[in-house]
């Protein structure tokens, strides 16, 4: 879309029975509302659909302004979060998609709406991204897709995917700063309250990984003694006595039962420790690699960037429990 173009740019949002109202409610407040400060009016939107909706949950009723064939001739195609993403899509929705991107739309889905442009074989080769909720049911059912769970949006030619609700609003303003540019993205986010880049990707919203994870009587009790030593330095052959096995045969053991090898895994423990201490306590960043066994603030920062893909730091500005409420 040309910055310097007149002609509003049609964004049309697809809504069927279930329809997440929070993803369609981005849509409508980036796309659809006027701009003062922006010139002209650069979006014209639709809400498409087969008819009167029942939103997620049943909370209301909606009646579209637009048919679902009219998003055909959209320049731009949104696809909210798939109300049942377990559910295929009904043939005349994939039908429609597939008619709007034959005819060069711009396709756009946000959150399980990915599933939604996979079975209608728009990702296809492509990269995408989902919410981690839904990333193994895309990756099994679409193999072809070329799955990125990590991070919040992605963009492959001219398809581009959300990993959950929240991350639709920082697609929405990537879309915004392609097609008018740094200052609009700025003023749009400023009036959203919201910023017009978020740092990091969804691994900051996924669920540490538990030590259940290791099941089995003889795991159960390794799991329990690496949680009682985790601010220690804790190496494999200690692990390997305590579950009275040789060096060798308890990398493979651990190999075959868990999926990682023992200190691959013990680092996950130990960013999930400090997780839980920045949320919860007022432990500087050195106090808490110290009680989470990294030993110094800067192998802290090292292995939660690689893990949760922000900083100690601005993981606890957007997690601190204790400013809940």
């Amino acid at each position: 879309m040309s910055k310097e173009s007149c002609t509003p740019h049609r964004v049309g949002v697809l809504v069927v029975e279930g329809t997440n109202p929070f993803e369609m409610g981005v849509a409508t407040e980036v796309f659809g509302l006027h701009r003062p400060e922006l010139p002209g009016r650069p979006y014209e939107l639709e809400v498409c659909g087969p008819g009167p909706v029942t939103m997620r949950q049943g909370f209301f009723t909606l009646v579209p302004t637009a048919s679902l064939e009219a998003l055909a001739d959209m320049d731009t195609v949104i696809v909210p979060g798939h109300p049942n993403p377990e559910a295929t899509g009904a043939a005349e929705v994939l039908d429609v998609l597939r008619a709007a991107s034959g005819n060069g739309a711009r396709m756009v889905s946000f959150c399980s709406g990915a599933l939604l442009l996979a079975e209608a074989g728009l990702l296809d080769g492509r990269r995408a991204t989902t919410h981690w909720r839904y990333a193994d049911q895309l990756r099994a059912a679409f193999p072809q897709v070329q799955l990125q769970p990590d991070v919040l949006y992605v963009e492959d030619g001219p398809v581009y995917t959300a990993a959950g609700s929240a991350a639709a609003l920082d697609l929405a303003l990537h879309l915004v700063r392609l097609d008018h540019g740094e200052n609009a993205v700025n003023i749009v986010a400023r009036r959203l309250v919201f910023p017009a880049h978020r740092p990091g990707d969804q691994r900051q919203f996924v669920d540490p990984p538990s030590p259940t994870q290791l099941e089995g009587p003889s795991l159960e009790r390794l799991q329990q003694f690496v949680e009682e030593r985790l601010h220690e330095a804790i190496p494999v052959p200690v692990l390997a006595a305590e579950a009275n096995m040789s060096v060798t045969a308890f990398h493979r053991w651990f190999k075959a039962a868990v999926g990682s090898t023992p200190q691959q895994w013990i680092i996950l423990q130990r960013v999930a420790r400090a997780r839980r201490l920045l949320e919860s306590t007022d432990a500087t960043v050195e106090q808490v690699a110290h009680h989470a066994g990294f030993g110094t603030s800067t192998n802290l920062r090292q292995h939660f960037k690689r893990v949760v893909g922000t900083t100690p730091t601005t993981y606890r500005l957007h997690f601190d429990q204790r400013q809940a409420g």
